[in-house]
């Protein structure tokens, strides 16, 4: 039976407007350092920025990485796919290959695609080894593959020659490690106006990316598309995920009043959404956006859908979302989401 839980909602200290990366927003004094040109948007209240920073300096700044140029493409089609990594354990560069081959894009050929990954690992001396004595951190999450085999994020994107940011939300483990984990978005299209969303403070510090590719489709047009990669909590207290609902929630809201209001835009993640399409993590960040025109609406994660794709497009514009048939070693199944321009 579900609870009803009655919870007073913070107030939103983000800058917010149209389009809120032109906003002069101050970066966390904990990254103020590594020049990616990661612009911040923090959507917690100010009470809560002190618990945020002690998050913050236990992780690296975020990773930047442009692929080498490409001829340019028209790209009437786009896959985006949305997938949560499971800390290094899912198998990135089978998905890329099965994208590149069009195995998982229902036998149509994309011109391009985006990865919007959740729960993707950075191991290595960009981490900080000694945080601070007051530093929050993770417990150490290995994924299900050995140790050993965990995809790292920044090599696999240069592996794979993508473009790709990554942004840490939390240290995996005590300093004894070198380890980060958080968001990241890969592509075969160069991105720009890269933001940070730091989200309200629940269990663990949570960072959204948002960042925009330029479509130039065969009609000539050109279309920027913004996309969001997000990872709401699954926890409000130790083990007490039976009521975490509010708090995702507050998250999604946060999420949503910091999100552009201009152009095409995505948003996929790992909503943590324990009632699915009823969760209101999802129901209140899906009242601007809309779903596709056809979606799947398989369980992602066991036998509950966590994960999900919203849309903003133009009229005329056409989306599908599919679940693959693999977790490609992950414990939850990436959605894929064909764009098509039109």
């Amino acid at each position: 039976m579900r609870f009803a839980i009655v919870v007073i909602l913070a107030a939103s200290t983000a800058c917010v407007g149209n389009r809120p990366r032109a906003s002069a927003v101050a970066t966390p004094a904990c990254l103020a350092r590594g020049g990616t040109g990661v612009r911040w948007i923090r959507t917690a209240p100010a009470r809560e920025t002190a618990s945020l920073d002690r998050w913050c300096r236990a992780v690296g700044p975020p990773a930047r990485i442009d692929a080498p140029p490409a001829p340019e493409r028209f790209t009437d089609l786009l896959a985006v796919v949305s997938w949560n990594v499971h800390v290094g354990a899912g198998d990135i560069d089978a998905l890329v290959a099965d994208l590149r081959s069009n195995r998982i894009t229902a036998g149509r050929r994309p011109s391009g695609f985006v990865l919007l990954l959740q729960e993707a690992y950075r191991d290595g001396t960009d981490v900080p080894a000694q945080p601070g004595s007051d530093a929050r951190w993770a417990s150490a999450q290995p994924g299900g593959r050995a140790a050993n085999r965990r995809d790292e994020i920044v090599a696999a994107a240069r592996r794979l020659q993508l473009n790709a940011v990554y942004v840490p939300s939390m240290r995996n483990g005590a300093p004894a490690t070198r380890e980060d984990r958080g968001n990241a978005i890969l592509s075969t299209l160069p991105l720009s106006d890269v933001t940070a969303i730091e989200l309200p403070l629940e269990r663990q510090r949570r960072v959204a990316i948002l960042a925009t590719v330029t479509l130039r489709t065969s009609a000539g047009a050109s279309m920027p598309v913004d996309l969001v990669t997000t990872h709401f909590t699954n926890m409000v207290m130790h083990h007490a995920w039976l009521f975490s609902e509010p708090g995702r929630d507050r998250q999604a809201r946060a999420l949503a009043r910091a999100l552009p209001h201009e152009d095409v835009l995505v948003v996929g993640g790992d909503f943590n959404t324990w009632f699915g399409f009823h969760d209101a993590a999802y129901r209140d960040l899906a009242k601007g956006l809309q779903e596709a025109d056809q979606i799947d609406r398989r369980p992602t994660f066991g036998r509950m859908r966590l994960d999900h794709v919203l849309f903003r497009l133009p009229a005329g514009w056409h989306a599908t979302v599919a679940r693959a048939a693999s977790r490609y070693g992950s414990d939850h199944y990436p959605l894929v989401a064909l764009i098509e321009a039109r």
